[in-house]
């Protein structure tokens, strides 16, 4: 199982990013997926889930209509677009082989996604 994460940057308060995950070495397709973060001296903290078809979709309280998931089955990828950001979502965002973030479940190295201006 391989996930690798990219698209984090520094960027400015109310700007966007979007975040890709790419998967390998598992059937994509058949898997529910989130994205999950944590900053820095605080928890994993779950953000959004996608179930194996993209029927499915969650997000945290926390996201406010700001980030959309979505997923691309026949590319094996997982994104999650942000906007609106806010210095609050300063973290390293990962993304798990799961709906709900379980830290037991399978998580790329992360992408840092910084909001400061």
């Amino acid at each position: 199982v391989q996930l690798v994460e990219s698209g984090g940057s520094w960027v400015q308060p109310a700007g966007s990013l979007r975040l890709s995950c790419a998967a390998s070495g598992f059937t994509f397709s058949s898997y529910s997926m989130s994205w999950v973060r944590q900053a820095p001296g605080k928890e994993l903290e779950w953000v959004s889930g996608i179930s194996s078809a993209g029927t499915n979709i969650r997000y945290a309280e926390f996201v406010r209509d700001r980030f959309t998931i979505s997923r691309d089955n026949a590319k094996s990828t997982l994104y999650l677009q942000m906007n609106s950001l806010e210095p609050e979502d300063t973290a390293m965002y990962y993304c798990s082989r799961d709906y709900w973030g379980d830290p037991s479940s399978p998580r790329g190295q992360g992408t840092q996604v910084t909001v400061s201006s």
